[in-house]
């Protein structure tokens, strides 16, 4: 249930979940039986959207997933028949065997296939769909394409893999590259799987999905070479160049796993890794496309990525993360989300549109609450010199992945567990709990209005906010009580502060000083300037010069109010 009032207008991640639902409901063709577009051109004078050879299972699973975690975390209904209509293509896809094919399209020669990296997308799809609705379709589809992914693998003593990145009718391509035990790209064709399988296993119990899980694990710990000993990416041409996106979904899946089964070993692969990654990614969240070609084109898919993993590696112990995640949701994330399209030209007809191909209709309305496909760190379109230059400025890999971001800092920022609830992220939304209401990054304060009794309250406070300045005012039952962040035993998990028992109608106010500062971000070569103001970059020197980010951000002393009602579902989505 919603209730309106005065709150902070400060970043909503639940409302910009809103705005992505737009872009997905615009993306569908439906002059091609609601097959969404893949790829949209913003430079271009008019702007258009394009299909491509992701249109099938990757783009319906990535968007029927990201539709149900927009709509959970959004609650607005809008574009329900095109929803249903990417809910019934993607059914489609499927075959006797199980498995989801990328269709024949008129306008190109692809060759009907099971791309191994469109499984991934339709687990994910499947699973989202029946934990949201637990409608019957889905869970029987996703049973037949579990036990199909498990009949395919190739079966060693330890591990098991897939040999090729097709998957044909008749079998595998080639008995040859079984012999060979080829396993092209295991990141990207078996380790990103082990995300979508195991949460698939905790909801249903599948015991294939497990196995897969299980056999995935040992083949990228412990044989693939996609992650070196000093935790770095293997950037090797038969390693894709040491992706980031697959690696580090790679990683988030491994994280997962670690956590299920208790391995502690697997979470220090991962955060090796994880940690190196970092020293490739500005502070503020753009990643690298790989480490060769593609270097220079960051993926809105890489960061999620890395969003989801440093939430998995925090839940695991390492509270440090929380802070990294949060930078990374208040600036890139965010700013990679298209919502002013006053520099995009638009065609208002349909003359030059090609149905299956091309579209220049509203490209720009359809797009708006898309993210970016590739960008640079200072601008949505990336057009630099280097790499392959100028390509795609909008990618639907993206806007699912982007929604599936969103979905996991707003899910992660309260959390429960055995009666102790934790603020891990200061921004603002409610809960059965607590609300939170943030007003950084204008001011150091965030208010808490407890809903329900709460035996054991923590909250995150940033490092930079230091301890001695930290100011804690409770409200309850006509009396104010003062703390503050000097007092013992106050704090743990080194980060927390740990406020005790809160009561229903309790307002909690935590104030602290704001941290200014400047630092210099490398990304591949090149050197930006960001100016902060806590955890939110407001500034980028040089600016951009195709639609700059970052210096359209306004900051004030007192953070401006709007009238506002939280959204509160009577059952949480937990991914």
């Amino acid at each position: 249930m919603a209730d309106n009032r005065l709150v902070p207008d400060t970043l909503l991640l639940e409302e910009r979940a809103g705005f992505a639902l737009n872009a997905m409901i615009g993306f569908a063709d439906t002059e091609f039986g609601g097959i969404p577009f893949f790829a949209g051109n913003l430079m271009e004078k008019p702007a258009f959207l394009t299909h491509g050879d992701w249109d099938y299972g990757s783009s319906h699973g990535r968007l029927v997933d990201a539709m149900c975690l927009a709509r959970h975390m959004s609650g607005l209904e809008d574009g329900r028949d095109v929803e249903e209509q990417y809910r019934k293509n993607l059914l489609s896809f499927f075959k006797e065997d199980g498995l989801s094919y990328r269709q024949r399209n008129p306008h190109f020669n692809w060759e009907p296939n099971a791309n191994m990296i469109d499984q991934r997308a339709v687990i994910l799809a499947l699973t989202t769909w029946y934990m949201a609705t637990g409608d019957a379709k889905a869970k029987e589809a996703a049973d037949k394409h579990v036990a199909a992914l498990k009949r395919i693998a190739v079966k060693e003593r330890d591990v098991w893999y897939y040999p090729a990145s097709e998957y044909k009718e008749g079998g595998w391509p080639s008995a040859n590259g079984v012999q060979l035990r080829l396993a092209p790209d295991p990141a990207a064709f078996c380790g990103r799987l082990i995300m979508p399988l195991l949460k698939y296993h905790e909801v249903t119990g599948n015991p294939d999905a497990y196995e897969l899980c299980e056999f995935f694990s040992a083949l990228i710990v412990h044989r693939s070479g996609v992650f070196l000993p000093d935790g770095s990416f293997n950037d090797s041409l038969a390693y894709r160049s040491g992706h980031f996106h697959t690696r580090i979904g790679t990683l988030d899946a491994l994280a997962r796993f670690a956590i299920f089964t208790g391995d502690a070993s697997i979470t220090h692969f991962v955060k090796k890794s994880y940690d190196w990654a970092l020293t490739k990614c500005t502070s503020f969240g753009w990643t690298p496309g790989d480490l060769r070609e593609q270097a220079y084109e960051h993926e809105t898919c890489s960061l999620v990525d890395l969003i989801s993993c440093g939430i998995a590696l925090a839940r695991s112990g390492y509270t440090e993360y929380w802070s990294v995640v949060e930078r990374f949701l208040r600036n890139h994330l965010v700013e990679s989300q298209l919502l002013n399209l006053d520099w995009v030209e638009q065609s208002g007809d349909t003359s030059r549109d090609i149905p299956g191909e091309v579209s220049y209709y509203m490209a720009a309305k359809r797009a708006r609450g898309a993210f970016a496909g590739y960008s640079a760190p200072n601008d949505f379109c990336c057009n630099v010199n280097f790499g392959r230059g100028h390509t795609n400025d909008l990618q639907m890999c993206c806007i699912g992945s982007g929604t599936r971001g969103l979905f996991m800092g707003w899910s992660n920022t309260v959390t429960e567990r055995n009666g102790t609830v934790s603020v891990n992220f200061l921004l603002s939304r409610g809960s059965r709990w607590l609300d939170v209401n943030s007003h950084l990054p204008h001011e150091g304060r965030v208010e808490l209005d407890i809903r329900q009794d709460v035996p054991r309250l923590l909250v995150r406070i940033p490092d930079w906010a230091g301890y001695a300045k930290v100011k804690i005012e409770r409200h309850r039952d006509g009396e104010t009580e003062v703390q503050t962040g000097t007092q013992p035993s106050i704090w743990v998990k080194q980060r927390y502060l740990s406020l005790g028992e809160a009561r229903s109608g309790e307002r909690i106010v935590i104030a602290f000083p704001l941290h200014h500062s400047v630092t210099t971000e490398t990304a591949i070569h090149q050197q930006f300037e960001a100016h902060w103001r806590g955890d939110t970059v407001y500034r980028i020197v040089p600016e951009g010069a195709e639609h700059p980010l970052y210096n359209h951000r306004r900051m004030h002393d007192k953070a401006p109010l709007r009238e506002y009602g939280y959204r509160r579902p009577e059952r949480e989505l937990v991914w």
